[in-house]
């Protein structure tokens, strides 16, 4: 599953909008985030790990590091 159908998925679920998420990540990080801009990094698959635990954070997840060799 790609980055953007996960974070679609996952707003959805939260009953947030991608533009209600856009306005949320601009609020947090102090940049500019539109719908159109956050649409072209999902659709470019070129979120910043930074821009991805801020998502994260604003749809009540965490993102982490699982060893696969346990």
């Amino acid at each position: 599953m790609d980055i953007k159908t996960k974070i679609k998925i996952l707003t959805v679920s939260r009953g947030i909008t991608l533009k209600k998420l856009a306005e949320k990540l601009s609020e947090i990080s102090g940049k500019n985030y539109s719908y159109n801009s956050l649409l072209g990094k999902l659709n470019r698959e070129s979120l910043s790990l930074k821009e991805a635990m801020t998502i994260a954070e604003i749809l009540d997840y965490k993102l982490d590091f699982i060893d696969n060799y346990k």
